[in-house]
């Protein structure tokens, strides 16, 4: 599907159809969002922009020298867009393609980023010049929803914190719920590096209207504060789930010592039995009674060490 956004007098239109290019002048379209556009769509988009359209395999590039670049006529430049998927993260890669003043868009699914914008492109017509004003606005909701997503992250975090105080559920499944989080808070730490990086080449071109140097700035100090907030994060959540592993230490310990003391308590009884148990002749066997005496003392020895216990607080 391809949405082409265009001035006309005083307000933007939009069209959904690439032979509205044979009609318009560049100079007059601000934006081209290609999503899951067919061939026809993108050869259309890259012959009215006089260059290539990037290809979904480049957008996808890790090297961060793939991820932007710019040649005499356009500026290329990739990067991701996280959307939760239940308890875990996707990636969805989107390349930015901006030829003179005008921003093309190419994606895989509908982003609720892109969406938003499009209603206030032609709500507010005048906030937007041309493609570099869309551009700057695509990457400031983007930074907002990834605000969204760490405040969530942090939620969840002072969820898990209250867990662990009241000592609910301090087991297997917790641990690895903390770890679940910690894998989404260094992929939206990744991301996030990500766009301030393209945002600091963007701003070494010399390409983009002086009148967007203030508002980038904003974004890269927005982002630069994400990235704190994130490392703060991913601290917090190592710092419970040594707290955790701590805790189920704890319980495994105190089971292995109750253990090891009744272990201890029944020793000296056990001996006892033990002697009188074999086959042999011994002190007291022959009296009827020797039984009751016997057990007696197997009783005073186990409250003797129960006392002895008791006074070295081992129990």
């Amino acid at each position: 599907m391809i949405s082409i956004f265009y001035r006309q007098g005083a307000e933007i239109i939009v069209s959904q159809h690439e032979t509205e290019f044979a009609k318009l002048s560049k100079s007059n379209v601000l934006w081209i969002d290609l999503l899951s556009p067919n061939g026809d769509e993108k050869r259309a988009t890259e012959a009215f922009l006089g260059t290539e359209i990037q290809s979904r395999a480049t957008a996808e590039e890790i090297e961060s020298s793939s991820r932007f670049f710019e040649n005499e006529t356009a500026i290329f430049a990739n990067t991701n867009f996280l959307s939760p998927a239940g308890d875990e993260m996707t990636e969805d890669p989107v390349s930015f393609t901006i030829a003179g003043n005008t921003l093309a868009t190419l994606r895989d699914i509908p982003l609720r980023s892109f969406d938003q914008l499009q209603r206030r492109i032609q709500a507010r017509p005048s906030q937007f010049e041309n493609g570099w004003y869309i551009f700057a606005s695509i990457l400031d909701q983007r930074v907002d929803l990834d605000a969204d997503i760490i405040e969530l992250m942090s939620k969840e975090t002072s969820q898990f914190s209250r867990r662990i105080n009241q000592k609910e559920d301090i087991n297997e499944d917790f641990l690895l719920d903390i770890n679940q989080l910690q894998e989404n808070a260094m992929m939206v730490r990744e991301n996030i590096v990500d766009k301030q990086r393209l945002i600091t080449n963007i701003l070494k071109s010399d390409r983009y209207p002086d009148k967007l140097e203030v508002r980038l700035n904003v974004i890269q100090q927005d982002i630069s504060s994400l990235i704190n907030h994130t490392n703060f994060n991913f601290e917090r959540l190592e710092y419970l789930q040594d707290t955790a592993v701590g805790l189920i230490n704890l319980e495994q310990n105190n089971i292995m010592k109750v253990f090891t003391l009744i272990s201890v308590l029944l020793m000296p009884a056990t001996l006892i039995a033990s002697f009188y148990g074999m086959n042999v002749e011994l002190p007291f066997a022959s009296f009827k009674l020797a039984w009751v005496g016997i057990l007696a003392v197997m009783v005073v020895i186990l409250l003797a060490v129960i006392f002895v216990f008791r006074h070295k607080k081992f129990f």
